[in-house]
């Protein structure tokens, strides 16, 4: 055992009882670590009819074995932690959104709320720019994402080609899309800019244009240039999830076709489409959702300008909800918006989707 230090302090060393080095205080925690070490190998050395810890090991053990899970079971606890971590974070505000769009009300704490049903629903319904911010959503959603695919298609063929600079190429490839959306939105807002931007200069100096033009002061050429920039930032995305379906084409089934006779356009849409149509459906999804419930993109180019022209979904329930402070008008707009981006994806599921033949 260790004996108390106070006790064998002389008359000198009390003076600096007070002002312990560390190195005594590291020779005190070795020591009792060891101390506790011996104990420790005493107890495991004795037998497990003596109580020491190697009779709690092999009990401990047993009741291990005899521990013996389904497939089911074992997937449910693997899973749980990550359904909690989901509960608190997703479903939660969701729940809390389609509490709040059913209310009438304060959203303080100590809010005072009113039922009112699908009143709210009814409200945002009959709101004219909904409809209006509907539409340009459609309009940005489907005509860039079907755009992207194409073009992402024909890069993920490109790069997946041996050649030198293959990466090179990929990472400038994917440089646009590595930029954060608002960044990319305010180096175009300045790019797009009437009087001194880039583009405007170069149009004019080449002779495209005989005078500067503002682009984002124009409602289609707003729209155009929202779509321009779009494009331009997720071709990269689509063409990345595009070339890891492709790298998993075997290889076996092209020079087959080859040997059939078949050439490379037929290759192409007989062998690669039709084994890429899965990852072409996730392509599809991946791009849909964001597309359709875009807001970094008009938030930082044209703020929704000029109007309406360029005011997304989104963007629409952001100003429903905090430009107006109608937080429940809000709430229920982000719900219809969910359930529209739920549908679209759907479709697509059901129009693209072909369960694997074994």
């Amino acid at each position: 055992m260790i004996g108390n230090p106070a006790s064998c302090v002389s008359g000198s060393e009390q003076r600096t009882r007070n002002h312990r080095t560390p190195w005594r205080t590291v020779h005190l925690c070795v020591h009792s670590g060891f101390e506790v070490c011996v104990r420790m190998a005493t107890d495991v050395s004795k037998s497990p009819e003596d109580g020491g810890i190697g009779s709690s090991v092999k009990t401990k053990a047993r009741r291990y074995r005899e521990l013996q899970f389904t497939d089911a079971e074992m997937a449910a606890m693997l899973i749980s932690p990550g359904l909690l971590f989901l509960a608190v974070i997703s479903y939660y505000p969701i729940l809390d959104t389609v509490w709040t769009s059913l209310h009438q009300g304060s959203v303080l704490p100590t809010r005072s709320e009113t039922w009112v049903g699908l009143e709210n629903y009814q409200t945002v319904i009959d709101d004219d720019s909904f409809w209006n911010a509907f539409k340009v959503s459609m309009i940005y959603t489907f005509v860039s994402v079907p755009i992207e695919m194409v073009l992402g298609l024909g890069l993920a063929v490109l790069i997946n080609r041996n050649f030198r600079g293959r990466y090179v190429a990929l990472g400038a490839i994917l440089f646009p899309w590595a930029l954060p959306t608002i960044i990319n939105a305010e180096i175009f807002a300045w790019l797009f800019h009437g009087q001194y931007g880039v583009i405007n200069d170069i149009l004019v100096r080449i002779g495209i244009l005989d005078e500067t033009f503002s682009f984002l002061a124009k409602p289609d050429a707003a729209l155009y240039s929202m779509l321009f920039v779009t494009i331009w930032k997720t071709t990269s995305f689509v063409a990345l999830i595009l070339l890891a379906g492709l790298q998993s084409i075997p290889s076996d089934l092209y020079e087959a076709a080859k040997i059939d006779g078949a050439s490379k356009i037929r290759r192409f849409w007989h062998v690669t489409l039709p084994l890429l149509k899965p990852v072409i459906l996730v392509a599809l999804i991946f791009r849909t959702l964001p597309a359709f419930q875009v807001f970094g993109l008009p938030y930082g180019l044209t703020d929704g300008g000029p109007g309406e022209s360029t005011t997304t979904l989104v963007l629409w329930a952001h100003r429903e909800t905090f430009n107006s402070l109608n937080f429940s008008e809000g709430a229920a707009a982000a719900n219809l918006i969910t359930i529209m981006a739920l549908i679209i994806c759907l479709i697509y599921v059901v129009v693209l989707y072909e369960p694997e033949v074994r």
